[in-house]
């Protein structure tokens, strides 16, 4: 097992700072990338940052993630964590573990955001603690 973590974002999450402020705070990827690569750097860890809109794309890092031998992967999966059966499947078939990360906490939003396809399949989940929660991730992902 390699020191290397994967963190994954999904659709939208490339706005972060720009939408919906109220929900998701005001930092950018880019400033939850830089606090994140100082963290894995002292926990002895490296990160892979990548984010994208489209759905093969996850599933594609997922698979690479367990090819390439990773601690572990976080995963962001955005709006397809409640309609995703590919992630899903996905996360299903590979044995590096995945944490859920959310910036809100989904269960306490709309009704259709209670159900998560990515949770049903992660060793665990982070949720409602803004951008901070990655970093709860990582911390997690050091002591697996």
């Amino acid at each position: 097992m390699s020191n290397k973590v994967y963190v994954i974002n999904g659709p939208n999450l490339n706005l972060l700072g720009l939408r919906e402020p109220d929900i998701y705070g005001s930092d950018t990827l880019d400033d939850i990338a830089g606090r994140l690569e100082d963290k894995a750097k002292a926990l002895g860890l490296e990160v892979d940052l990548r984010q994208s809109n489209h759905e093969g794309h996850l599933c594609d890092w997922l698979h690479e993630a367990q090819a390439e031998g990773a601690r572990a992967v976080l995963l962001n999966a955005g709006a397809l964590t409640h309609t995703s059966l590919a992630l899903y499947d996905a996360i299903r078939s590979i044995k590096t573990p995945v944490i859920e990360v959310h910036i809100s906490n989904p269960a306490a939003r709309e009704a259709y955001r209670h159900k998560s396809y990515v949770a049903m399949a992660a060793k665990g989940s982070i949720a409602g603690f803004g951008a901070f929660g990655y970093e709860l991730a990582l911390e997690a992902a050091a002591r697996l």
